[in-house]
């Protein structure tokens, strides 16, 4: 398996850990988000992902996109089923919490978004930043209630990792990046803790990659 990633995206990060946490073989295959105008506009790249984003996985041939459709792949596709739980209200459980992170929270602060502040509409940096901060800070006060549950153990459902952890840690280090106050998360924060501390989530960080700067 070749995976298309950048060692700072959120979304390529997700996918890293749940390769990890299956203890799949694969290579990264860099792809710049920055350099020259951003590697992922190039018409090689988006021969490969039309949406030009990352990451992309090429597993034998078969070239797949959006992190979340990937990670259910590998559940599905290769070795024993562990990024999902067996029971349907844990799956919809773990579901909903890798979702608010993946479509509500992180698609307002990513990088295209960002840049289309700065380059668009002329936000200047302290301002991008407070827009940053407010919705990573809306979203997390939102999934610190849901964690507040009987389900929640060490990680997000019980205490294996799941989907829902594969999406967390990788936010969790982007908001430090952009100095979000999270002492009032101690359930994220702890659950951030935990998972970090795990061989699989070691592996797949983001200063552990080949394109590491």
């Amino acid at each position: 398996m070749e995976l298309y990633s950048y060692y700072r995206s959120s979304a390529a990060y997700r996918v890293r850990i749940a390769l990890s946490l299956k203890g799949l073989d694969y290579r990264v295959i860099p792809v710049h988000l920055l350099r020259h105008g951003g590697e992922h506009l190039t018409e090689d790249y988006r021969r490969r992902n039309p949406e030009g984003l990352v990451p992309a996985l090429d597993d034998e041939g078969r070239m797949l996109t959006q992190s979340l459709a990937i990670m259910e792949y590998l559940e599905e596709m290769h070795g024993p089923a562990l990024l999902l739980p067996a029971d349907a209200p844990g799956r919809a459980r773990v579901r909903a919490l890798a979702l608010h992170i993946a479509c509500d929270i992180h698609p307002l602060n990513n990088l295209r978004v960002l840049r289309w502040l700065a380059h668009e509409l002329n936000i200047e940096q302290p301002a991008r930043n407070d827009w940053y901060r407010h919705w990573v800070e809306q979203g997390f006060r939102a999934l610190e209630i849901q964690l507040q549950s009987p389900d929640t153990g060490r990680c997000c459902h019980g205490d294996v990792p799941s989907l829902a952890d594969c999406c967390l840690v990788p936010q969790v280090y982007n908001a430090r990046r952009f100095e979000v106050d999270l002492s009032s998360f101690p359930a994220i924060t702890r659950i951030a803790a935990h998972c970090e501390s795990l061989p699989a989530f070691r592996a797949a960080h983001p200063d552990a990659q080949p394109d590491a700067e």
